[in-house]
């Protein structure tokens, strides 16, 4: 059996049609829509550790991240984004790794600049791949130097006049936007874009691959990650005014924004989102006219959301969490129609997408391997919809740690400091702390966060909780704490 997999950076929940719509109104994602409909839908998926690199280490290892061990070395060419901000272990067997020892023929197109950073090797047993450049500061272009004039029309001064913490410099802002406009500078129509490169890159490889007898295919988009550049005619389904231009995310308090900037950023968010939706779209109907659609099984899923003025918050953070952040869209076609139409409950979380590929592979690595993978196949408890198959999820974001479990939503530092416990049946958002005076459960739910990281922390985590310093995402105008190299 073929199979897809395909990942968006940054992809809310919410915003895929088939699971409601954000705060802000709803986006338009009928590919995505269709897609469902023609999928198992699940309604309880998560990621492992986030952000970018943990949550992809997890998916082609199919191992735990969390709780990072080792995971302050700094890697020459590279900041860290988060704990776990690093290359694939050499210890660590990858997916495309086993797939091609199987005899599939691999391939890995994606825009997703982190993966192709100096010291990274997420590309490490594909037959080919393909990096679609231009995403942040990768440096692809050196010029043209854009004016100054042009700078500020895409850098707001409530932004650069009010530096936080997280970016002390308004002139790392000022860089940062200078990168992007630089690297955008040759986009010319919707297909330069690096969404519609991705995609248009998939069904080139698998035109040319059709000779395989199997093979998976990797599809890894960086968008809708910001920065939110799009052709006007997409934002202007959300957005129609005159507004300033917004297409950062700032990684702190969002009340320094207009309201009309908020306005701006959510519907190039959106915009970016209907863009990717409609490639995505594009990629399936080459699927199904190359006549693939009877033989691939297809997974579509985020690496983790953002949040974009929910509860006045800008970016994407690990204390408090959210569920914007930390629910994410899972959907798995199956060519048979096993599941079609139907949505399952059960909690699964990104390493177990491995043991789950290796199923439709007719692999069994992960029975008798000696390095051993820790996800587990849910497909057949999926199926008949068993939620006994995990009772909770214990999702790692640098010196904080999740842990989900039936009603409760648990957040806290490593150091089991500032607790916070939400009642997910009374409280669908969040918003009250109800840790105080249900220290047994959150006492209880903390015990399980550890005992998934192994019985205790790291001591530089542990450190780190101590000091409260936080990572609030990834961002690359972020500020950057020094740690010990490689």
């Amino acid at each position: 059996m073929n199979i897809i997999c395909v990942v968006f950076d940054s992809l809310r929940k919410d915003c895929t049609e088939c699971y409601g719509h954000p705060f802000w109104g709803e986006v338009e994602t009928p590919h995505l829509k269709k897609f469902a409909g023609e999928s198992l839908v699940f309604n309880n998926a998560y990621p492992e550790s986030l952000p970018t690199l943990p949550a992809r280490k997890a998916i082609y290892t199919g191992k735990r991240v969390y709780p990072f061990v080792n995971g302050d070395i700094r890697h020459r060419g590279d900041f860290i984004g988060a704990a776990g901000w690093g290359p694939i272990s050499e210890k660590d067997d990858t997916l495309a790794e086993v797939l091609s020892a199987a005899g599939y023929r691999t391939c890995l197109i994606s825009s997703v600049y982190p993966q192709f950073k100096p010291s990274k090797n997420y590309w490490r047993g594909f037959d080919q791949w393909h990096f679609v450049r231009g995403k942040e500061n990768d440096p692809y272009k050196s010029g043209p130097k854009p004016a100054k004039e042009e700078i500020n029309r895409y850098l707001p001064r409530e932004i650069l006049e009010s530096p936080n913490k997280f970016c002390p410099d308004g002139t790392l802002i000022r860089d940062f936007v200078k990168d992007v406009l630089q690297n955008i500078s040759p986009i010319r129509y919707e297909e330069d874009y690096p969404a519609a490169q991705v995609m248009l890159e998939s069904a080139r490889w698998l035109q040319e691959n059709r000779d395989a007898e199997n093979f998976f295919l990797m599809v890894e988009s960086f968008d809708p990650h910001e920065s939110w550049n799009i052709p006007s005619y997409y934002r202007q389904i959300y957005d129609k005014s005159a507004s300033r231009e917004q297409i950062l995310s700032l990684y702190a308090d969002a009340s320094v924004l207009t309201k009309e900037l908020l306005k701006r950023t959510q519907a190039n968010y959106s915009g970016l989102v209907t863009m990717c939706d409609r490639w995505f779209g594009y990629l399936c109907e080459s699927v199904e006219k190359m006549g693939l659609l009877d033989n691939t099984v297809i997974i579509v899923t985020s690496d983790h959301g953002h949040s974009i003025g929910d509860k006045n918050y800008l970016g994407k953070r690990g204390y408090p969490s959210s569920r914007e952040v930390f629910e994410i869209p899972l959907f798995v076609r199956h060519p048979e129609g096993r599941g079609r139409g139907r949505r399952s409950d059960i909690m699964v979380q990104h390493h177990d997408l491995f043991p789950l590929i290796l199923r439709f592979a007719g692999e069994k690595y992960h029975e008798d391997a000696k390095n051993n993978i820790e996800g587990k196949d849910f497909w057949e408890e999926a199926l008949i919809n068993d939620t006994d198959f995990r009772k909770h999820v214990t999702v790692g974001w640098d010196s904080a740690v999740t842990v989900i479990e039936g009603k409760w939503w648990f957040n806290t530092r490593v150091n089991g400091r500032g607790p916070f416990l939400h009642d997910k049946e009374t409280d669908p958002f969040l918003e009250k702390n109800v840790a105080p005076g249900n220290e047994e459960v959150t006492n209880r739910l903390f015990s399980l966060a550890v005992k998934d990281a192994g019985g205790k922390f790291p001591e530089y985590l542990v450190a780190k909780a101590e000091k409260m310093e936080d990572v609030p995402g990834c961002s690359p105008i972020a500020a950057k704490v020094p740690r010990r190299e490689n």
